[in-house]
């Protein structure tokens, strides 16, 4: 009752306004008329100072003075039918004013009754809190929310792939417990847009490791099963993913999915915490990074968080070349050009194998080898880095990115 009480005297504040500027009218207001009097005026002063000095002659004077005072005269005539006709009718003004009383106070309730909630309570923050978590609760499962997928074109493929996609299934059917096959056909199926299958067949490869499956294998099978429902984290994928964590609460595409699983169902609070906190703590070439980053400024202004996004890194340099290296490349010729990279290379690789660095520098030392065309020894490199970084699984992404761009075994 009282929320419709403040609304009430609102709307009657409003409308009292409105009805005072329409029975004022113009009442009081000096008529325009009256400004061009004093202009006149004024105009006759000056040809008497004119006439003083002797800039004008006598005749002259007579004329303007002539012309002037017949200006006086209409201009008097005009002011006096302004003041006679200033006020407004006094019985269409009330009528119109009490349309407009009627108008703003009708028409603020209906709307406010329509597009409003009325009688819905205050949300204070306890009350959200269990509201979200209700939500959460009584959201669709895995299936619904694929159900509810609108029919989408697969995306063409070869049809040469396409036959040995469909070869590599008959063989996993007949050899179920056969990891390897498994874990081919989860990656062929999930690169052929049959997400469904391929988290099914990520599964199955789950299940034969047994203890042995990693955090990476459950975020797979997570982002698989999202991709499948069309960006929806169900409970499902939000339960694989939780598994995941357990295994390594550092797993940056886990964090990622599970904040946006928090961000769906109302929580944009812990959303955010965990999206800011994986973005302070990730390589900054990370694949989810950019995801973040595109989305947190949003997250937090629902969380209600006050948040500049910082400025996105700049790329680590192998060394960092120095003016007197950019100088002299401009002089040399592709093949100097190469060994001077080489020498980044040489001093990049020497400064990690004493110092060591970190995970971006490791991974960029991984790229150029492979662009110089020293496979081998960026797979040495390689090899050497997921001993260093092993139990780190955002560094290991890094590396495997960048083992793959070098075109070695990821």
């Amino acid at each position: 009752m009282t929320f419709w009480i403040l609304i009430a005297l609102m709307a009657l504040a409003v409308t009292c306004l409105l009805l005072l500027a329409l029975l004022r009218g113009r009442a009081g207001q000096t008529p325009a008329a009256a400004f061009d009097l004093q202009v006149y005026r004024d105009q006759l002063k000056g040809v008497d100072r004119d006439l003083a000095r002797g800039v004008i002659a006598e005749g002259d004077a007579e004329r303007i003075r002539s012309e002037i005072s017949r200006r006086i005269l209409a201009a008097d005539t005009q002011m006096q039918a302004e003041v006679d006709g200033a006020g407004q009718p006094r019985n269409l003004t009330t009528l119109v004013a009490g349309g407009v009383a009627v108008i703003v106070i009708a028409g603020a309730f209906f709307m406010y009754r329509d597009m409003g909630a009325p009688g819905y309570g205050d949300l204070p923050l306890s009350l959200r809190v269990e509201l979200a978590q209700e939500a959460r609760e009584n959201r669709p499962d895995q299936t619904r929310a694929e159900e509810r997928m609108p029919a989408i074109p697969k995306p063409e493929i070869d049809p040469g792939y396409a036959r040995l996609i469909e070869q590599l299934r008959e063989t996993v059917k007949k050899r179920p417990d056969d990891l390897q096959g498994q874990i081919l056909l989860a990656q062929h199926e999930a690169n052929s847009g049959n997400h469904k299958a391929a988290y099914e067949a990520k599964a199955r490869v789950i299940e034969i490791l047994g203890t042995q499956a990693s955090a990476q294998d459950y975020a797979e099978q997570a982002e698989m099963m999202i991709l499948a429902a069309g960006g929806y984290v169900s409970p499902q994928a939000e339960a694989v993913l939780e598994t995941a964590l357990e295994r390594d609460p550092t797993h940056g595409p886990a964090r990622y999915y599970y904040g946006l699983s928090l961000s769906q169902t109302g929580r944009p609070d812990i959303a955010f915490r965990i999206w800011e906190e994986t973005l302070r703590e990730s390589p900054s070439d990370a694949p989810w990074v950019s995801a973040i980053r595109s989305q947190i400024v949003d997250l937090a202004f629902r969380a209600g968080v006050d948040y500049r996004m910082p400025d996105a890194p700049n790329p680590i340099a192998l060394s960092g070349p120095s003016a007197e290296d950019i100088q002299a490349a401009g002089d040399m010729n592709a093949e100097e050009v190469k060994d001077m990279a080489r020498g980044m290379v040489e001093r990049l690789s020497e400064r990690l194998a004493t110092e060591g660095g970190s995970p971006p520098e490791w991974a960029r030392l991984i790229q150029t080898l492979g662009v110089l065309g020293e496979t081998d020894r960026a797979r040495a490199i390689y090899a050497e880095a997921q001993q260093v970084f092993g139990n780190d699984a955002n560094a290991i992404a890094l590396l495997k990115a960048a083992a793959q761009t070098a075109g070695i075994d990821g």
